[in-house]
């Protein structure tokens, strides 16, 4: 899966959550540019992720994404795993 279609899942996901779409996620995008994605829906956001790409997280590597950027490379990181 090439990085731009986890992006676009990614995208859905976050809309879905949100229940807006008022917002553009780019590597650089954090969650203080992304109005609603607040510590809940953060958690809300990443159940999402591992459902919609059949993967689990582990600890350290949500305590390790800062960025929207860090997300996507762990995703690819777990779906190259899987």
């Amino acid at each position: 899966m090439s990085r731009e279609e986890i992006l676009t899942k990614v995208t859905k996901v976050f809309s879905g959550v949100l229940e807006h779409n008022n917002f553009e996620l780019t590597n650089t995008t954090t969650a203080e540019d992304v109005d609603g994605w607040e510590s809940i829906t953060h958690m809300m956001i990443i159940t999402e992720i591992e459902k919609t790409f059949d993967i689990k997280f582990k600890l350290m590597d949500l305590m390790n994404m800062d960025s929207v950027g860090d997300l996507l490379n762990t995703i690819e990181t777990e779906l190259s795993i899987n």
